[in-house]
C-alpha cells in the first residue's frame, strides 16, 4: 500500500476523507484500491469489535499502526452501553482493554454512541434511546469521564437514529450537547441518522440542524440504510440505519449543505457493514461513494480555512468517584426489553408498556409513535440472541 500520498503531519488538510475500516473481509475488499492509491486519509475502527479475538493478523495491526503514527487512527466503540442504569463489569472490562489499546495506539479520538443496548447484561441486543432526565444526564457524563480517563484523547459521541417521538427528536441535539460538556468533548453527526429523523418524523432539515451544537462536530458519517414497510400503516415506509446499502444521494445532499455549517469539523467517514459488500458491484458502488464523498471534501478544503487542533479536551480535572447508578432506571430499562424482545405485536407491546412502571414516567410510553414502537418491537426481536 503505498502510504505516500498521505498529507504529513502539520501539514493538514482540514477535513480529512476517512472510512470505517474494520477486521472484515468484505470491507477491505471493498477498500482495498483506495488503501492502495492513498486515497484513504485516515480509518475509523470499531475496535471493541476485536475486544474477544484471539489473534489480530499482523497486517491489520500494520495498517492501524501507519495510520496511528500520522495520527490519522479514530476510535468508534459499539458495545459499552453508555446509558445503561447499571454499571457492570462488562463496562469496566471494555474500559481497560481500551487503556491497553491506547497505549498500543496513537487515537486521535474516541467514540460511542448515545442509547442503551436491549438485553439482560446491555451488551447485545439493539441500541435504543433514553429518557432526557437528570439521571440519564449523570449516568451519561460519567460514563464519558471514565472514557476519557482510559483513552486521554478528545472523546465524542453519535447522534442516534432511532427515536419514539418528535420531541424526542428535537430535544436529541440540546441533550447530546449537555452529555458531552464536562468533558468538553464532541459529536459525530451521523447524516444518515439524520436522514432517518427527517422522514420518520416529517420534520425539514432546516428545522432540525439549527437544534444541534454544530460548534462541537468534529465528524460526520453518512452510510446508507434500508425501509421497513409498516403493518400498522401500510403507506408508511420507516427508513432504518443499518448500513448494508449504498449511500442514498439524499445523504450526499445533506453532506454538502452541513459540512460549512460545522467550523470545527475534521472527519468525514463512509461507513458501510460488510454484509452489504457480498458483491463486486456492491464493492464499486461503495469506492464510487467514496469518491463522491472525498469531492465534496476537497471542495471544502478550497473555500473554508478549518482550525484543526485538539479543541475537545477537559478544560478542567474531571470528577473521581464510584460509577453513577440508577436503580429505578435500571428496572425500566430491563422492563422495556423484555417488552420489545418478547411482545407477539405491537399491540401486545403497547398494553405490556402501560401497564408497567414505564407508564407515566419520564419515558412518556403514551405518547410513543405507533410506527416507532412497532419498529423498535422488530428492531429488538431481530438483535435477540
Amino acid at each position: 500500500m503505498d502510504r505516500k500520498e498521505l498529507h504529513p503531519v502539520g501539514k493538514e488538510p482540514g477535513i480529512l476523507s476517512t472510512i470505517a475500516c474494520n477486521l472484515d473481509a468484505d470491507i477491505l475488499s471493498a477498500a482495498f484500491p483506495l488503501l492502495d492509491e492513498g486515497r484513504v486519509e485516515a480509518i475509523e475502527w470499531s475496535f471493541d469489535t476485536l475486544y474477544w479475538a484471539a489473534e489480530i493478523p499482523s497486517w491489520f495491526t500494520d495498517l492501524l499502526l501507519a495510520y496511528s503514527q500520522q495520527n490519522r487512527l479514530i476510535g468508534h466503540g459499539v458495545f459499552f452501553s453508555l446509558l445503561s442504569g447499571k454499571w457492570t463489569k462488562e463496562q469496566q472490562h471494555w474500559l481497560e482493554q481500551l487503556k491497553q489499546l491506547a497505549s498500543q495506539y496513537s487515537f486521535d479520538q474516541i467514540t460511542e454512541h448515545f442509547g442503551f443496548f436491549t438485553g439482560q447484561n446491555f451488551h447485545s441486543g439493539a441500541p435504543l434511546h433514553v429518557p432526557y432526565t437528570s439521571a440519564t444526564l449523570r449516568i451519561g457524563q460519567d460514563r464519558l469521564s471514565r472514557i476519557y480517563e482510559a483513552c486521554q484523547c478528545p472523546v465524542g459521541l453519535e447522534n442516534l437514529a432511532f427515536s419514539y417521538s418528535l420531541d424526542e427528536v428535537k430535544q436529541h441535539g440540546e441533550f447530546l450537547d449537555k452529555l458531552v460538556a464536562p468533558v468538553n468533548g464532541f459529536l459525530i453527526l451521523d447524516l444518515h441518522n439524520l436522514y432517518c429523523q427527517l422522514h420518520n418524523f416529517a420534520i425539514s432539515y432546516e428545522d432540525l440542524i439549527t437544534l444541534y451544537p454544530l460548534e462541537r462536530v468534529r465528524e460526520i458519517h453518512i452510510s446508507g440504510g434500508s425501509w421497513e414497510a409498516s403493518v400498522l400503516e401500510p403507506e408508511k415506509k420507516i427508513r432504518r440505519d443499518t448500513h448494508d446499502d449504498a449511500v442514498p444521494e439524499e445523504v450526499f445532499q445533506l453532506l454538502a449543505l452541513t459540512i460549512p455549517k460545522c467550523p470545527n469539523l475534521r472527519y468525514v467517514v463512509l461507513e458501510q457493514l460488510g454484509n452489504g459488500l457480498k458483491t463486486e458491484s456492491s464493492r464499486i458502488r461503495f469506492r464510487q461513494d467514496f469518491l463522491k464523498m472525498e469531492a465534496l471534501v476537497q471542495k471544502s478544503r478550497s473555500s473554508l480555512s478549518r482550525d484543526v487542533d485538539n479543541l475537545f479536551l477537559p478544560v478542567q480535572p474531571l470528577q473521581k468517584g464510584p460509577a453513577v447508578e440508577d436503580d429505578m432506571l435500571h428496572s425500566q430499562q430491563l422492563q422495556l426489553s423484555h417488552i420489545l424482545e418478547t411482545a407477539p405485536s405491537y399491540e401486545d407491546a403497547r398494553q405490556l408498556l402501560l401497564a408497567s412502571s414505564l407508564a407515566g414516567s419520564a419515558w412518556k410510553v403514551e405518547s410513543w409513535e405507533p410506527h416507532m414502537l412497532e419498529t423498535a418491537v422488530s428492531i429488538a426481536q431481530k438483535w435477540k440472541q
